[in-house]
């Protein structure tokens, strides 16, 4: 009984990842490279959490993604949790919240935490590199923070991630606008890249607090097949070209 927790928490990684590895080798729809480097995993840890707490970040992102009891959340790239154990506070009883990653460790060591804090409205699940491996319209919010600059296959990520929102949910992402290689993204071609797959950008705003700044986007209508999506040209002048083209 003492262990029941952690015991179904670390069945619940594992059996995600057996999932995983065999859609990995299933033969897919094919999606667009991306068009810029792509930032070496596990870098992104910038501070500590008292430190992050300091300057408000969690609350911050939190207020402006207005984040209420009763939600459904996702947290993409967990990591060690500091943006899951928060929220899983912020969303209170009747909420829940999914901590997903793709390092097995990471979720190791987080389910022990959940255990730990005694986090009852908390799930972790294991992802792949192209997949966030989320259950269909369950998620009002998905974050994902200091993270999309590490994703490989954005596009791919994207575009099946795009089910997971329940209607009117929405996508929150905090990043630092610089080369994607030295763990940021240009805004305009965070835009470009979510607007490819079928999203729609709902607010921005440049947030020193952070450490960067903070987007959300919403399903568009419509998700465009694989074969349709666009690629975004990962320089400035060409981003900036696209977005002053009529619609």
């Amino acid at each position: 009984m003492r262990h029941r927790l952690l015991s179904t928490l670390l069945v619940a990684a594992a059996l995600a990842g057996c999932e995983g590895n065999a859609r990995m080798a299933d033969d897919g729809p094919r999606f667009p490279e991306p068009d810029r480097p792509v930032s070496e995993l596990g870098s992104n840890q910038f501070s500590t959490e008292d430190q992050r707490d300091s300057r408000g970040e969690a609350s911050t992102v939190m207020e402006l993604a207005e984040i209420a009891e009763g939600m459904t959340v996702a947290d993409i790239g967990a990591g060690n949790g500091y943006y899951t154990v928060r929220l899983a506070e912020r969303v209170g009883d009747d909420g829940r919240v999914l901590a997903q990653d793709i390092d097995g460790a990471a979720l190791t060591r987080l389910a022990r935490r959940i255990e730990r804090y005694r986090l009852e409205n908390v799930s972790i699940r294991q992802g792949e590199l192209a997949d966030p491996m989320l259950p269909a319209a369950s998620f009002d919010r998905i974050f994902m923070v200091h993270m999309y600059h590490e994703i490989e296959s954005p596009y791919e990520f994207l575009w099946r991630m795009w089910p997971a929102l329940r209607d009117g949910g929405q996508v929150v992402v905090v990043d630092i606008d610089r080369p994607t290689d030295q763990h940021g993204i240009d805004p305009l071609l965070l835009s470009c890249e979510f607007e490819a797959v079928g999203y729609e950008l709902v607010a921005f705003k440049d947030a020193p607090e952070l450490a960067g700044y903070y987007a959300q986007f919403k399903a568009a209508a419509t998700r465009p097949a694989p074969g349709e999506i666009e690629r975004c040209r990962g320089d400035r002048a060409a981003l900036g070209a696209r977005a002053e083209r009529p619609a």
